[in-house]
């Protein structure tokens, strides 16, 4: 399956529609939380599958499912995350804020394995991450509308199948081109890339992670 993952829009999801039309064969779109309400318009507006949860500034909602299970895929909600269920394995979805993960992905990490998910998609820093620790792969699309990493705005794309998992993060200019404003700068402050691992692979080192999270807000 194919996934467009986006985060942290703040009401501001005009992107999200630039770049619809240059994808192809998306099954599902998730939304790592902020806003709660954005991911139901996109919902409405281009008649896909959406999955989001809520973010800090959700007004408490809980998890939410937005668009009926399709075909190789299943979601259930679990209050404040989501997991997502794919024929290579378990993907948990959750904004992050409850997790900490502006300060370290200890805990984030943990949820994941107590889930037995093979992926952690997270949002809230508005800075894009794509990295492998303790067999769990952490991935932050960052934020079309409101980069905090030196981009011009980012999105992620994941794709699954039985044997395989791959994730990359897109930047915005690069696909739109320069003259929309910002860098347009991949891999910039060694963020994103295409990515991908097969069963019990793990890369990445603990300092490239606490780099990484230097660019992120720290509430």
């Amino acid at each position: 399956m194919k996934i467009l993952v986006i985060s942290d829009t703040h009401q501001k999801i005009g992107r999200v529609f630039d770049i619809w039309p240059k994808l192809k064969n998306i099954d599902l779109i998730a939304h790592a939380g902020d806003h709660y309400a954005d991911a139901m318009r996109i919902r409405e507006t281009l008649g896909v599958p959406v999955i989001s949860v809520a973010g800090n500034c959700d007004s408490g909602r809980g998890c939410v499912c937005e668009g009926e299970a399709g075909d190789g895929y299943y979601y259930a909600s679990y209050g404040d995350y989501g997991i997502i269920e794919t024929e290579y394995g378990r993907i948990l979805l959750t904004h992050g804020h409850k997790q900490h993960v502006s300060y370290d992905l200890s805990s984030l990490g943990y949820l994941a394995l107590e889930n037995d998910c093979c992926m952690a998609i997270f949002g809230h820093t508005h800075c894009g991450l794509n990295v492998i620790e303790d067999d769990v792969r952490f991935l932050n699309p960052g934020s079309l509308t409101q980069p905090r990493d030196g981009s011009g705005g980012s999105y992620a794309i994941v794709r699954t199948s039985e044997d395989r998992l791959d994730a990359s993060i897109v930047y915005y200019n690069t696909v739109m081109g320069a003259s929309a404003g910002g860098s347009g700068v991949e891999g910039h402050g060694g963020h994103g890339g295409a990515s991908s691992n097969e069963k019990a692979k793990s890369s990445d080192s603990d300092g490239l992670l606490k780099s990484l999270l230097n660019y992120c807000d720290r509430f």
